[in-house]
């Protein structure tokens, strides 16, 4: 653990205190108006700890389970990525034009906006996030912010969702559904056209691609650091210090991970990894976003036997990770 000036917070860098703080969220709390998304969106599972947050989490909770989801999801996922993967061209983006579409169009289907559409989802998703960036900047809440949060709600509470409550859950998950799936996605991709013999031995063994995933997941997090607050002093820290975990920095910890730099879709222990957080806010929706991996994965490699990038690129960003293209041919 450091204390970053530039950041003005203590960055956490091993596994074990990563692993430390996302559990204890009596002394690292979420709960705390410097997280600027319950400014936008109200306060959700995201936002709360202790009894409030189980009670915002818990309506969610079984639907999103291993088991509701591979029923419920499979077949929409495998025929939305069949038909995004029909459209590619040479020279596509698979990130714009496969792993986003595909994250959007579940989402919306998750939250039961089809009549609505995918693209009008997404400029209330561009909305929200961009409102988000400008409060992290200091900056005040524009006003596209409040007006795509205000025709969300309009519509989520027109499809059924009961409360204002509900609506800030469903808006938390719209952002994690695209902005961490999308990068899941074509980080995974990249990992794979960016290393052939990794790629071969997929290819030689399907079996492998889920562990490819995981591995993906632990050397490019989709999001790479999350923030807590110090409720009192701990050790060094000073209550009301920011805490930023660097899952990152977790997931390559080498006291855990032999050999923590390089992409090994054989690695036993790549599960590991800690890119959906760990305790009270592990990722509500892992098991759909790995479903969408897979399926997403499983379908470019068996349609495209000869892909391969067209130019350069790597994932990039601070806290949310993608590359910023991913042109291929095939």
């Amino acid at each position: 653990m450091a204390w970053v000036p530039a950041l003005n917070a203590w960055l956490v860098l091993t596994r074990a205190r990563a692993l430390e703080v996302m559990r204890d969220d009596a002394t690292f709390t979420v709960d705390d108006p410097r997280f600027t998304t319950g400014r936008v969106v109200g306060p959700s599972m995201l936002t709360l700890d202790g009894a409030e947050h189980a009670r915002h989490r818990e309506p969610f909770a079984r639907p999103f389970r291993r088991a509701a989801v591979l029923e419920r999801f499979t077949p929409v996922v495998e025929a939305e990525a069949a038909r995004l993967a029909d459209r590619l061209a040479p020279g596509a983006d698979l990130r714009r034009g496969f792993a986003g579409p595909l994250a959007a169009a579940i989402v919306t289907h998750a939250l039961g906006l089809q009549a609505v559409g995918v693209q009008r989802v997404l400029g209330w998703y561009d909305a929200i996030v961009g409102a988000v960036t400008e409060l992290t900047a200091g900056r005040p809440l524009p006003r596209s912010g409040e007006e795509g949060f205000a025709a969300l709600r309009e519509a989520l509470l027109a499809g059924g969702v009961p409360d204002d409550e509900a609506v800030s859950n469903n808006a938390v998950l719209l952002f994690g559904g695209i902005e961490t799936t999308e990068g899941m996605i074509a980080n995974a991709l990249w990992h794979l056209l960016t290393n052939a013999d990794a790629l071969a031995l997929v290819r030689d063994d399907p079996a492998l691609l889920v562990n490819a995933v995981e591995e993906s997941l632990r050397l490019e997090p989709a999001a790479a650091t999350i923030d807590r607050y110090a409720t009192r002093d701990a050790d060094a820290i000073r209550a009301g210090d920011l805490v930023s975990v660097s899952i990152a920095a977790a997931n390559r910890d080498p006291a855990v991970f032999e050999d923590p730099d390089r992409f090994d879709v054989r690695r036993a222990n790549a599960k590991l990894h800690l890119a959906f957080a760990h305790g009270p806010h592990v990722c509500i929706g892992m098991h759909l976003a790995r479903l969408e991996a897979h399926v997403a994965l499983r379908v470019v490699l068996d349609r495209f036997p000869a892909l391969r990038l067209a130019e350069p690129t790597a994932p990039r960003g601070l806290v949310f990770r993608k590359p910023p293209v991913l042109r291929v041919d095939f």
